[in-house]
């Protein structure tokens, strides 16, 4: 008897972690985190159904001016977010915009702002598993295009700063250490966050498309933090999230209209 071979499950099944099956879930997904912004997510789409909540994984169901759009939360971090990504494709999702929060690396990146990576430093374990070193961890050209765009429309009116480029990708939370943020600051990346190489990777190598919008919780370079988790919360960041799902909703309604197979089926 041979080993198991998890690429041959039945892609028409209930989904092991996220319990989610083929008709579940539409073409283009939001990626958040905490499963609260599911929710959050939700009060932006028509015709919401919740699909699943098991794990760390959420997904509702809805639309956004006629497109229908799903989220589901990933958890924290990579070894999570491949397994979203990668049980969402076999349900048959193809699209995916992170929405999530990151920390500024650069000193005049602040609280509420919002960040557009390009691409990210894959300094995690579980891409590691599926691509040597030396492979990048790189956003979809016209997703990102889509969604620069978008923010660059929405930004006067919402008044956020937006920054666009290189960002990172971390395990190990609690052990970035001031040696450490200094090193990637000196390499001129924006931000850290601890979810977009895995979802970047798996994407490319299912053949899907992935990108990512992230609301600036803080400054890992200047005293620019906020952890009030109370009733009133980070304000400014929650303001950003706010802005990153109106960005991606946007987008997503944008790259429908304006980008068409067969380049990007």
């Amino acid at each position: 008897m041979g080993a198991f071979d998890k690429s041959a499950i039945d892609k028409d099944a209930r989904q092991y972690a996220t319990r989610i099956r083929k008709g579940d879930v539409a073409r283009y997904v939001l990626l958040p985190g905490d499963p609260a912004r599911v929710d959050r997510i939700g009060t932006h789409l028509d015709d919401v159904t919740p699909v699943a909540d098991s794990r760390e994984f959420r997904t509702i169901t809805g639309s956004y001016k006629g497109i229908p759009v799903s989220a589901t939360s990933t958890g924290v971090g990579c070894p999570s977010a491949s397994i979203a990504v990668e049980e969402l494709t076999n349900a048959g999702a193809t699209h995916f915009i992170r929405v999530g929060s990151t920390a500024a690396l650069q000193p005049h990146i602040r609280t509420g702002d919002i960040v557009i990576n390009t691409g990210v430093v894959r300094n995690d374990g579980t891409t590691r598993a599926y691509v040597p070193d030396t492979y990048p961890a790189i956003a979809d050209h016209f997703l990102v295009h889509a969604l620069i765009e978008t923010a660059r429309d929405l930004r006067s009116e919402a008044g956020f700063d937006l920054h666009i480029g290189l960002g990172a990708c971390d395990d190990a939370f609690y052990a970035e250490t001031p040696e450490w943020i200094e090193r990637h600051s000196r390499l001129g990346l924006l931000n850290i966050e601890m979810e977009s190489s895995a979802i970047f990777t798996v994407a490319q190598l299912r053949g899907v498309h992935a990108a990512m919008v992230c609301g600036v919780s803080g400054s890992l370079v200047v005293a620019d933090f906020d952890y009030d988790r109370g009733e009133h919360g980070n304000q400014r960041l929650v303001a950003a999230w706010e802005n990153a799902i109106a960005i991606a909703l946007e987008a997503v309604l944008r790259y429908d209209t304006e980008y068409s197979a067969p380049l990007l089926a």
